[in-house]
């Protein structure tokens, strides 16, 4: 909830080139209502009609922004591919759900663009998790014939995809928390909204204890597929916690949250490989502190950018639903059954037609 990454693709030669992009920063009073509905206890219809409904008139004035900067009409593009917001992620109870909101007939009426809009919802339905959905795109994309590769995306959550040699076996997941905990964290002691460079956690000490007690949460030892998100790992998540260790001080916490997120994601990795080309993309590879923990615990595996491979890490996520919306248009398949655990490959999203 940083802001609304767009971005203009062509991908009629097969693969991404990009040709414009934009962020559009989220209106404080639509944020605060955001941050409420995705807590848990929040269940108000009335508040997830409102944002679902703003949200896609903010989605629609980032594509038109986009636009202007690019200088090219709408009637040029084919299609906008929206993730939306996520809001809740519930993919292990009886009836499983994942709701993203910013209404895609919204983006359709005021871009005058065709929309593909609900990319997860197809996967669930076929027996998946619905997420993550960008390792088929990075299997696409950055698979290498000779090299073994892990593609890591440090959002509000981290996620990883391993990319076999043969560009053909791919296993991806989501390893825990990202940044949400660390922003979370953070925002209660300062007045800006994450820890630019990890400086405030690198002047911290991490207490073991702590770090001990919070990757004993039951979703570490579960095997793939799985996904989360800050309805496991969040603000009351953390402070259960720091009851049993009310002495603390603030930035020491701070570094023990970012322990907690590379050695969450380094723990995983090490189960693949010791000795991996590992490649970082999303908000977190802005995060120096966070890096170079990551790279302290996988002293054999080289950590870079995905930049070295062809894409600025700032726009990976965002260049992949462009992906999506193209796959959907084209009639192609776009999940991994090995990753989500889809009972069958299938096209992914609804289209929301402009006209």
């Amino acid at each position: 909830m940083d802001g609304v990454d767009a971005v203009l693709v062509d991908l009629a030669s097969g693969k991404p080139c990009l040709i414009a992009r934009h962020e559009e920063p989220i209106p404080a009073a639509l944020l605060n209502q955001l941050h409420l509905l995705a807590d848990p206890k929040t269940g108000d219809i009335n508040l997830l009609g409102e944002c679902d409904r703003a949200c896609g008139e903010l989605f629609a004035v980032s594509v038109n922004n986009l636009l202007k900067v690019a200088n090219i009409p709408s009637h040029d593009i084919i299609a906008v591919g929206s993730h939306g917001q996520t809001v809740r992620h519930m993919p292990n109870l009886p009836h499983p759900f994942s709701i993203q909101i910013g209404d895609a007939n919204t983006i359709a009426v005021q871009t005058n663009i065709d929309t593909i809009a609900d990319f997860r919802r197809k996967d669930i339905a076929l027996g998946g998790q619905g997420a993550p959905l960008v390792p088929a795109f990075h299997q696409r994309i950055f698979s290498h014939p000779t090299n073994e590769r892990v593609i890591l995306n440090i959002g509000g959550i981290s996620n990883i995809t391993w990319l076999a040699k043969n560009g053909n076996d791919v296993i991806g997941f989501d390893t825990g928390p990202g940044n949400t905990l660390l922003d979370m964290w953070y925002q209660q002691h300062h007045d800006t909204n994450y820890d630019e460079d990890g400086i405030w956690a690198a002047s911290g000490e991490v207490y073991q204890p702590l770090l001990k007690r919070m990757l004993q949460h039951p979703y570490f030892r579960v095997q793939a597929p799985k996904s989360t998100g800050r309805e496991l790992f969040n603000l009351p998540w953390l402070q259960q916690h720091l009851g049993h260790f009310p002495a603390l001080q603030p930035q020491d916490i701070q570094a023990t949250l970012s322990q907690l997120t590379a050695q969450s994601i380094a723990n995983e990795i090490l189960k693949l490989s010791d000795h991996v080309d590992i490649y970082i993309c999303g908000g977190g590879i802005f995060n120096v502190d966070l890096l170079a923990r990551i790279q302290a615990l996988l002293p054999k595996s080289a950590v870079s950018s995905t930049s070295n491979i062809g894409i600025d890490p700032q726009w990976v996520e965002a260049i992949a639903f462009a992906w999506l919306a193209y796959c959907h248009v084209n009639k192609m398949t776009s999940n991994l059954p090995a990753v989500t655990g889809a009972s069958r490959a299938a096209i992914l999203g609804g289209l929301y037609p402009a006209m």
